[in-house]
């Protein structure tokens, strides 16, 4: 005979509940059919367990049971890995009578008399165990996932209905996917009050708010339903950045309100805007999201990009709108007027001054050429069709502009959205002096551009053109 006592289950499931001194009851069956057993106790960690009889004796063929202690109240389980252990040893007792300072100097010397009988492991179960499990600090102590999910699965099998709908909140909140799953598996409701993650709002916006589209998808896959009331799916994702999330919110609900407000008016543009997320800003953009709309102070998304400095949030609401650059709150301020009381000048072209250049060089203003140069002005700037201030001169014939823009600095020979350099522009029409004078100036052409130019179906007298062609043709090879 290898052991003389059988211990009911392998396992101990040790019920925590956090700042509670906690006790588990377990059984051990004595084997023998004629002989009374003696039976030793001991735990692998005895600063944090002990045993209100570390010592006893149990008749023939009967079972006793043993109450496993927590030796003081803990806030959070003692988990470990390995986890703890009691070992289960016995000796045979003919006599079937001792003191507990016999038994226990019968057990302090080894040898044949004693078996070890079990090693038995303690699992901590219970609520208060799978909540720790969904929190950051329960990572430090147990690294490894799959670790960890296996604790949760156990600890979850004592709770009930309600204890499992409000795990599935807090694992919904933190973006816990197998945890998710684990629970409703076990019974917990997706769409139960107490799932609920407060002011009516559904698990799948406490899932957004984690971060995790996955949780989000098997919520949805669960038939977790929103409130389209008191839901702000796409706000919640905008603010995260998270274009995952937001394609499957949008996919899976196809008739989500793109551009509804929250309790200040803002939709998920202003969201994104708000918090620089680039990303999600241009995909909401891209399916429908309205760029134009003013919240309750009447700021546009590109107010709060522009109020931040935040060049790419600009860049990105000036491609798909023109009128929020010129919106004005209710203090009266544009986009510009926030950018420059901000100090962020690296915006100024794109919201103002870009503009100015433009509409001077088309009107030939040199001394506004000038100021919006140095104020920051980009020389260069294109406007939606690609052209330059320098095709806008060259273009209308406005010599002082050119000589005023080429000074500055700029390119003599960019190329505007339809592949013409301002010389081309010049030349279509028909403004030999400009031409010739970008020509003196080191612009380059070609006649394949050139033919190219006379076939083009622009402003001006077809005769003239050619005309102007011939003339900077010959002046070039001149």
């Amino acid at each position: 005979m290898d052991r003389l006592i059988k211990p009911e289950f392998q396992v101990i499931d040790f019920l925590f509940a956090a700042g509670r001194k906690c006790s588990q009851a377990f059984k051990l069956s004595n084997l023998m059919h004629t002989m009374p057993v003696a039976v030793s106790l001991t735990v692998s960690d005895p600063s944090v367990f002990s045993f209100a009889a570390p010592f006893s004796i149990i008749p023939p063929l009967s079972t006793a049971s043993f109450c496993l202690l927590l030796n003081k109240p803990l806030d959070a389980p003692p988990l470990s890995t390995p986890p703890a252990t009691v070992t289960v040893r016995s000796s045979m007792l003919p006599t079937g009578k001792a003191l507990h300072g016999d038994l226990r100097r019968l057990f302090s010397k080894p040898g044949p008399h004693i078996f070890k009988d079990a090693e038995i492991l303690i699992s901590f179960v219970g609520a208060d165990v799978a909540e720790f499990l969904l929190s950051p600090p329960a990572a430090a102590i147990l690294p490894l996932p799959e670790i960890r999910n296996s604790f949760f699965c156990k600890a979850i099998a004592p709770c009930d209905a309600a204890e499992l709908n409000s795990l599935l909140r807090i694992a919904a909140a933190n973006g816990k996917v197998s945890s998710i799953s684990a629970l409703i598996s076990a019974g917990a409701a997706v769409n139960s009050a107490a799932a609920v993650a407060g002011a009516g709002e559904s698990l799948i916006s406490s899932a957004v708010a984690s971060g995790s589209a996955e949780a989000v998808r098997t919520l949805i896959e669960s038939g977790c339903e929103i409130d389209a009331i008191n839901d702000r799916l796409l706000h919640s994702a905008a603010a995260r950045g998270g274009v995952d999330l937001l394609q499957t919110i949008c996919l899976s609900y196809a008739d989500i309100d793109l551009n509804s407000g929250n309790s200040q008016g803002q939709t998920a543009v202003h969201i994104a805007a708000i918090n620089s997320q680039t990303e999600a800003l241009q995909f909401l953009l891209s399916i429908g999201g309205d760029p134009d709309i003013s919240d309750d102070d009447g700021w546009t998304a590109l107010h709060y990009a522009a109020d931040r400095g935040d060049s790419g949030a600009v860049e990105v609401l000036l491609r798909h709108s023109s009128f929020s650059k010129h919106a004005v709150t209710k203090d009266g301020k544009t986009a510009f007027a926030l950018a420059a009381g901000g100090g962020h000048s690296d915006l100024f072209d794109a919201l103002q001054l870009g503009d100015e250049l433009q509409r001077a060089a088309r009107s030939n203003d040199v001394v506004s050429i000038e100021r919006c140069v140095l104020n920051g002005a980009k020389i260069d700037g294109k406007d939606q069709n690609g052209w330059t201030a320098l095709h806008r001169a060259a273009f209308k014939g406005h010599m002082e502009s050119v000589e005023a823009l080429i000074r500055h600095g700029a390119r003599i020979d960019v190329v505007d959205g339809g592949g013409y350099t301002p010389l081309l522009r010049a030349v279509e029409a028909g403004r030999v002096e400009i031409a010739m004078f970008l020509l003196s100036s080191g612009a380059k052409t070609s006649l394949k551009s050139i033919k190219g130019m006379a076939d083009c179906g622009g402003g001006g007298d077809h005769r003239h053109r050619l005309h102007c062609h011939r003339r900077c043709n010959s002046e070039l090879l001149n």
